[in-house]
């Protein structure tokens, strides 16, 4: 069963004819306004920078009696501002009127759409309150959402310097300490950190706890997998925490920069062909191929002649030089993009 805004509407209108007319024929019975009633939100959350508090929610899509919504008419944003110091945990939260924002579609592209409430009119020194209401028509409202509460100050400036470097297996951030409020003043009370993390392209999420470092090393990523981070500055005040400003998102893919293990068992045949070199074959799975080393007898460094792709372990080399003891060495490249390479091999010369 699908309801929306006009047929809400129309059945309002209906149940109006038939209140008002006796004996008109109308046969069908008026939808009940409990019938339409959208189930209440239950993920209020909100966000804070320094320029004011973000309202984020889900659309209901179901009414209290479990069928279907398409369209909300209308939600109500409840809004309560308490002094700090009038502040009382057992008196009823003093909401005033709400405010009527448009609501819409439930869904968008078979998703359930998000609603959004932006205010910046937020006082110094105030604890916050605020729920939604969602609506079906004028008559048919939800019961009261979760309520979220913060307390509001002039908030600490956001992070500069904000820096995201890939190693090994590991992210390190770091950003210069926050030591002012965004109208330029000192900040006076003790200030805080909270990184943000995204993967993939999903929401952004704390990472760890609030810290007073100005350093994150990032340990839990895995290799060539980009992520994305944020920080935010906190400040502590009257056992309250203070969201402030949020530095600009960087990103990083880590990089795998350990190389194989050292080729072993290198050595060097004469063949009719050339010069056979051949080695042990690695059991590390992320060896991928080897190079091949020529160097000249009195030169201190050898020049590549040859890469062999796994699983071979053999090398001719068809264009020895004559009259001159050579020597070879081998090492080894892994699956890596750009691909390590270990260090070269004990050196092996035909006997």
């Amino acid at each position: 069963m699908r309801i929306g805004f006009a047929s809400t509407f129309l059945l309002a209108v209906g149940f109006s004819v038939i209140v008002s007319v006796t004996g008109c024929g109308f046969k069908t019975d008026p939808v009940p306004p409990a019938n339409v009633v959208p189930k209440p939100i239950d993920d209020l959350r909100y966000s804070i920078d320094e320029t004011g508090v973000t309202l984020n929610w889900t659309y209901p899509d179901n009414t209290v009696q479990g069928d279907e919504l398409t369209e909300i008419y209308s939600f109500d944003v409840h809004r309560a501002a308490v002094p700090l110091k009038d502040l009382c945990p057992t008196c009823p939260i003093p909401f005033s009127e709400p405010l009527e924002i448009p609501g819409g579609e439930t869904a968008d592209g078979g998703k359930r759409k998000v609603g959004e409430y932006k205010t910046s009119l937020l006082r110094s020194d105030h604890k916050y309150f605020f729920k939604i209401t969602s609506r079906t028509s004028w008559w048919a409202a939800s019961t009261d959402s979760n309520i979220v509460s913060f307390v509001w100050q002039i908030p600490t400036s956001a992070p500069a310097g904000f820096t995201v470097e890939p190693g090994d297996s590991r992210i390190v951030l770091s950003w210069q300490p926050v030591t002012t409020l965004i109208d330029g003043k000192t900040a006076k009370h003790p200030v805080s950190y909270q990184v943000f993390r995204s993967e993939g392209g999903k929401d952004f999420v704390p990472y760890g706890d609030p810290m007073s470092a100005t350093e994150l090393v990032d340990s839990k990523v895995l290799n060539g997998k980009k992520y994305f981070y944020k920080v935010q500055s906190l400040m502590s005040y009257e056992q309250h925490q203070i969201s402030g400003g949020v530095s600009e998102i960087g990103d990083a893919a880590p990089l795998d920069k350990t190389p194989p293990n050292i080729p072993s068992g290198v050595r060097a045949t004469a063949t009719s062909t050339g010069t056979k070199v051949y080695w042990d074959r690695p059991d590390d799975p992320s060896v991928v191929g080897h190079r091949v080393y020529r160097r000249a007898a009195k030169r201190g460094k050898g020049e590549m002649i040859g890469e062999v792709a796994m699983p071979s372990s053999i090398f001719v080399d068809k264009a020895v030089p004559e009259k001159t003891k050579v020597y070879y060495s081998v090492t080894a490249m892994d699956s890596a993009e750009p691909s390590n390479e270990s260090d070269p091999s004990k050196e092996a010369t035909v006997r």
